[in-house]
């Protein structure tokens, strides 16, 4: 444990010091120990992006998502909805693996993320009605019919958001990961609790680092130093508000909706999250009857990222099971 912490904290400093070298404009700096991309990665990585369609879609109070397709659209429904700070390219793993090739797969970056606009009203991000607005609206233009909801971290805060305003009707599933439905302090670390204050701070070099300590605490296992970079700088996009103005919901909790939910739930949690107790996805196993929890013993908050083999495989069978009803 404390040597794969180890090499996971090298590996993000090593990942600071690239930031570091391309801020200051210095010559290509590529950390020892790690090899560079190959270039036939990053062909593979176009030729997908091509075979998606990417188009705008604006929500009920006027923000603009930017969302992301790929699969037949009589296929069966994924909506991936990501976590804090993090943006569509959190799926990578998802659109990219051939257990997924027969599923219409819709992404999108939540407001102040992203591509997606970013207001600067608290209010844009305190009240849950606009997340769940969001979700409909990504629903509605992309025409889906009966997706699953795959809610990862504050995605499923937002899953949960739909639930309340729309209901479960149209949603033949819903999968959580390491999400948020209750806002309770005890369901979450006293990691998590410290940056409620730091990553909402007004300073910048505190905000800074908290960012980065944040994005740190998202992994049990190490990304690789490119993926680091990049998640970085995806992170830095996110507005200071969406933080600060999700802390002021008056909705914090949303388990009632997911016990309300007719479909079935299920439950991944990385058992080495640092940021969401298991608990927190034990409590709506133990109110939802369909409901399965499924525990990764090599993640932390990021079960679909560390193990995504496994992670695909459960939502391919989970998505065939829901949609098959």
């Amino acid at each position: 444990m404390r040597k794969m912490m180890h090499n996971l904290r090298k590996t993000f400093i090593s990942t600071a010091a690239i930031l570091f070298a391309i801020a200051i404009g210095t010559a290509a700096y590529a950390p020892s120990g790690h090899a560079a991309p190959t270039e036939t990665a990053k062909t593979d990585t176009r030729k997908n992006e091509d075979a998606r369609d990417h188009f705008e879609v604006r929500s009920s109070d006027g923000t603009t998502l930017a969302v992301t397709a790929q699969g037949a659209v009589d296929a069966p429904e994924i909506l991936l909805i990501h976590g804090l700070r993090q943006s569509h390219l959190s799926w990578a793993k998802q659109l990219s693996d051939p257990t997924l090739k027969g599923f219409r797969i819709v992404t999108f970056d939540l407001r102040g993320h992203g591509d997606s606009d970013k207001p600067a009203a608290l209010a844009a991000y305190s009240d849950a009605d606009k997340w769940a607005d969001d979700v409909n609206a990504v629903i509605r233009s992309a025409k889906l019919r009966r997706p699953v909801l795959v809610g990862w971290s504050l995605g499923g805060y937002v899953a949960g958001a739909y639930l309340r305003k729309y209901g479960g009707t149209h949603i033949a599933g819903i999968n959580l990961v390491d999400a948020v439905t209750n806002m309770s302090p005890d369901l979450f670390t006293s990691e998590a609790l410290g940056f409620a204050k730091s990553t909402t701070s007004h300073n910048l070099a505190t905000r800074a680092a908290a960012t980065a300590d944040f994005l740190f605490t998202c992994f049990y296992q190490a990304p690789t130093p490119s993926a680091l970079q990049q998640m970085m700088v995806i992170n830095g996009m996110t507005s200071r508000a969406v933080y600060e103005g999700f802390l002021q919901t008056k909705t914090t909790n949303l388990e009632p909706f997911f016990a309300a939910y007719n479909g079935p739930v299920l439950l991944s949690h990385g058992i080495h999250d640092r940021l969401v107790k298991v608990a927190m996805s034990e409590r709506i196993k133990s109110i939802h009857a369909n409901s399965r929890l499924s525990v990764f013993d090599n993640s932390g908050h990021s079960p679909f990222y560390e193990e995504p083999a496994r992670f695909n495989e459960e939502l391919a069978d989970f998505v065939k099971e829901a949609t098959a009803k």
